[in-house]
């Protein structure tokens, strides 16, 4: 018996034995013991789950209500939506307090974590944030004691690193500094040469409400909370394992033919069976595309017998037929084992199977297990793929006969714990791909099932059950006395329909569904079967085009999950959004559902540390990498002074208010890097998103917007600060070696001006020269965006000197910066307007407004094509042209043209840009609203 059994005083033959006995606090109620405090909360729950108001929760999963108080631990944790968050939020919440103050800039910095952790490690999941790299956000955005939310909580790493916060040791692991319970970050002063700490935050446990739709992401988030208790239940886990292994360990010996030495395979290597299509010879793929020696899998082979040129494409598969629990004959790809591995004497054997080995098989295959889910894989994009790629449709069919059993067991034996069963899950849950049939076969060994499918191999490795198992359960002991369950509640429901009260969360942190990428509900129906409580499909935020869930149905469910944080979250705080997705669309509506439900982006960095341009934080379309969104709610000042301002008040008091929320200083090494918030006309961008989206119309033009930003406000490096922010900035300019601007990725009209832009502004060229640079951009042009030539592009934006006048100011400043003999010339020196001639530049305010107006003239021209355009679809379109044309249309009231518009242009191009989206999306609802009256 180990010591922490001893201590904990254990009847390790009675492994019902309830949890330690003694008086327990919960939510300000004191029970005798925890099993009382339980009792008493299923007793609620359990009438709670007889109200259909109840079940009508967006999200309410699929199960009986005793298969969802089973798994339920209240008030802390629920296999359903949690009646009890709104106790949790009012014992341990802080009610808003518009007098409290409270100032974070964004958390601007690249955030780079691995995730070889023994927390992230200790159960998979399709997608998991490393809690370390959430440590960093909560304690950038948090106090001690504020509660955070999630309200897509995965496997809970947002809980894990809300309570590792508490942690000294591993706030200090991220690079920090901690004396007492202050956070410090470690700043080198170059002035001094000496280290100096700035006061960053403070270690302290944070409270954390977690939702998700899966219920087996939110059993396991819950175990993940809630490991505080976990040496007392190791033990029982281990003498269930004990037990286990004395009536099945035996099923994995083996003998190795050369030495004859009897031991423990580590694993098996299983392959389908095929025929060759031309003498119909059935061989299995391993003997006929592995490689012997190597393990390296053909794509070439012959057929044996009639030495046919083959590959797999080519072969027919060999079916079976089996019966299932429920009497149903099913057929099924037929397999077979065809080479066992073990360690004997510490050293690999690998020898094919035999009769030894197959008898071991036999023993398995009419036994009945002791319980099985009798689930049918349902209709969808991966459930399609199994059922009709691989032959399985139920659950069971995923698993050998001999894996199969001892799950089996192991769930059955598991139930009848009273000590110890949800660790038991979280453990079984946790191994269950690890040896199922998904496990893959790559040169020789194990490779581990392909994620974000239900994908089943031609070649499949079924390891030995206890050594994974047992690998898992070592991870597990690692993690005790990390997090502690009356710091966390966790429901199960979507994130459309949250539970929690108004302004009651100081803070959200949420990874949100990746579009198409992953099919949650699907993916973990086959886990949830043994859990007996399942996913509401129909809830799953995804695009699916089995369930016809398209772009506007994951957008239209997204933006209620936004609307539903923006009301819980306090006025003043922050939310992070973490995103990965190669769809420009799929980015582009998460950045839409976020503004639109009210929040304001102040900052986008990446996970990575990654070179970003300028187009992936301030477009869509360039998306590659995980990237990481800081959004605020305005303050309950802000808008109840909005509501009541003339329209020019209005702009320059969200202007004021919004440069307050912006990173002052970003770095990328030891250079500064400039922040592309902070540009006048992104600025502008913002005003004109929060005018349209509260129905008031912008008062200013593009020009009176910038005399007025110069007028008000402080301007360094192309860049717009507050009066108090400039002092830090121009500290931190001081010290760095230079300003690195962003590089641009060209592959629009928008783009390239901007590319030419920074091109220009840096130094004032000839079409001659910048012409070669220019056509290096192009490869990644949009298709279905016409493409314009680089003389328009400059005749539309820019200005050129034509050798008349003085030479502008900005051509004479490059030049006499950078050729002496320029320096001392006048503006008309004959030799300075020479050298100056034909070159292009950027106008300055007050030219700029022309330009602008001869630009948008000729873009409306454009548009004016395209209304009249009589076929059905336009093929290659000016995205510029449309742009104009449904700013003036909606300025004009003219909803029903942006409408008929959009569904003449490719619906990529629609969905990819976050403009021509926030004005179609407007049009709809002002004429939705007009068709009430």
């Amino acid at each position: 018996m180990s010591n922490t059994s001893t201590q904990a005083g254990l009847d390790l033959d009675n492994p019902n034995q309830p949890e330690q006995d003694g008086p327990v606090e919960c939510l300000g109620k004191t029970f005798a013991n925890d099993q009382e405090r339980r009792d008493y909360y299923l007793a609620i729950l359990a009438e709670k789950l007889k109200d259909p108001e109840f079940r009508k929760i967006e999200g309410f999963p699929i199960g009986e209500d005793e298969d969802i108080l089973n798994l339920s631990d209240p008030p802390y944790y629920t296999a359903c939506p949690n009646p009890f968050i709104e106790d949790f939020i009012a014992h341990y919440g802080r009610p808003y307090n518009p007098d409290e103050k409270y100032k974070r800039e964004p958390y601007a910095a690249d955030v780079s974590e691995g995730k070889n952790d023994p927390i992230y490690n200790a159960h998979s999941y399709h997608t998991k944030v490393p809690h370390k790299a959430i440590m960093r956000y909560i304690l950038h955005y948090t106090e001690p004691g504020d509660v955070v939310f999630d309200g897509f909580c995965g496997t809970g790493m947002t809980g894990v690193a809300a309570q590792m916060c508490g942690d000294k040791a591993v706030v200090e692991s991220l690079g920090y500094r901690v004396a007492g319970n202050n956070v410090y970050k470690n700043v080198f002063d170059t002035d001094k040469a000496a280290e100096t700490k700035e006061l960053y935050s403070a270690v302290g446990s944070r409270y954390v409400a977690l939702s998700d739709l899966s219920p087996l992401a939110a059993f396991v988030a819950s175990r993940y909370n809630s490991l505080e208790d976990l040496s007392v239940k190791i033990p029982v886990i281990e003498k269930l394992l004990s037990e286990a292994k004395a009536k099945y360990l035996e099923n994995y010996s083996t003998i190795d033919p050369t030495s004859k030495r009897s031991g423990f395979a580590d694993f098996y290597i299983w392959s389908e069976v095929f025929s060759c299509p031309e003498c119909m010879n059935s061989e299995t793929l391993f003997d006929l595309a592995v490689d012997p020696i190597s393990y390296k899998l053909y794509s070439e082979f012959t057929c044996p017998k009639c030495s046919a040129s083959l590959t797999k494409d080519k072969l027919e598969r060999v079916w079976t037929t089996s019966i299932m629990p429920d009497g149903e004959v099913v057929k099924e790809l037929k397999t077979k084992l065809v080479q066992v591995v073990s360690s004997i004497g510490g050293k690999q054997a690998r020898y094919q199977p035999s009769k030894y080995d197959t008898d071991k098989i036999e023993l398995f295959e009419n036994v009945n297990q002791t319980w099985v889910p009798e689930a049918t894989f349902p209709l969808g994009r991966q459930t399609r793929k199994v059922k009709t790629g691989s032959g399985i449709s139920y659950v069971t069919q995923m698993f050998t006969a001999r894996a199969l059993s001892i799950y089996s067991y192991l769930w059955a034996e598991t139930e009848k714990l009273e000590t110890g069963a949800p660790e038991m899950k979280f453990l079984l849950t946790s191994v269950i791909n690890l040896i199922s049939r998904r496990e893959r076969f790559r040169d020789g060994t194990g490779k581990g099932a392909q994620s974000g499918t239900l994908y089943v191999p031609s070649l499949q490795i079924e390891k030995n059950f206890f050594t994974v198992f047992e690998r898992k359960l070592n991870a597990l002991k690692k993690l005790l006395k990390l997090t502690n369950k009356k710091n966390s509640c966790v429901s199960v429901n979507s994130g459309s329909s949250v539970l929690l009260p108004d302004e009651s969360v100081d803070y959200v942190f949420i990874d949100p569904p990746f579009g198409e990428s992953l099919q949650y509900a699907e993916l973990n129906y086959f886990t949830e079967a043994w859990l007996k409580v399942y996913s509401s499909m129909k809830d799953d935020c995804v695009l699916n085009y089995v369930h016809k869930k398209s772009i506007d149905f994951y957008l239209a469910l997204m933006k209620k999950s936004f609307s539903e944080t923006y009301r819980i979250l306090k006025p003043g705080r922050w939310i992070t959004v973490e995103f990965s997705n190669s769809q420009a669309s799929v980015w582009n509506s998460i950045q839409t559902a976020i503004q639109d439900a009210g929040f304001i982006v102040a900052n986008v960095s990446a996970l990575d540390k990654k070179q970003r341009s300028f187009n992936s934080v301030i477009t869509t379309t360039s998306v590659k990498q995980d990237l990481v969104i800081s959004a605020y709610k305005p303050n309950g000042g802000f808008e109840d002074r909005f509501v009541n301002e003339s329209d020019e008040d209005g702009v320059w008091d969200f202007v004021r208010t919004h440069l307050g929320y912006l990173p002052i200083v970003k770095r990328q090494g030891n250079d500064l890097a400039k922040i592309p918030e902070r540009d006048p006309r992104i600025l502008f961008d913002q005003v004109v998103a929060y005018f349209v989206r509260n129905l008031r119309d912008v008062p200013l033009s593009s020009k009176e917007f910038q005399e007025g930003l110069r007028e008000r406000f402080a301007e360094r490096d192309g860049m717009i600060f507050l009066p108090e922010q400039i002092v830090q900035y121009d500290k931190a300019r001081m010290t760095s070696s230079q300003l690195r601007q962003l590089t641009i990725f060209v592959d629009d009209e928008a783009s390239a001006i901007e590319w030419l832009r920074q091109q220009l502004n840096d130094k004032p060229q000839t079409y001659q020269d910048i012409h070669p640079k220019f056509i290096n951009e192009l490869s990644g042009w949009k298709k279905a965006e016409m493409q314009l030539e680089l003389s328009t592009l400059l005749k539309e934006n820019f200005l050129k000197y034509e050798g008349k006048g003085p030479v502008p100011a900005q051509i004479h400043s490059y030049l006499s910066t950078n050729f002496k003999d320029m320096r001392s010339l006048d503006k008309d020196d004959s030799q300075l307007v020479s050298k100056s001639k034909d070159r292009w530049f950027v106008p300055d305010p007050n030219n700029e407004e022309q330009v602008q107006q001869l630009r948008e003239r000729a873009l409306l021209k454009q548009f004016e094509e395209y209304k009249n355009h009589t076929g059905k679809k336009i093929k290659l379109v000016r995205m510029e042209a449309v742009r104009a044309g449904f700013k003036k249309a909606f300025q004009e009231k003219e909803y029903q043209t942006i409408i008929h518009i959009a569904e003449k242009i490719p619906e990529h191009l629609l969905q990819e840009d976050q403009k021509l989206l926030m004005w179609y999306d407007q049009a709809q609802t002002r004429l939705s609203e007009e068709s009430l009256f």
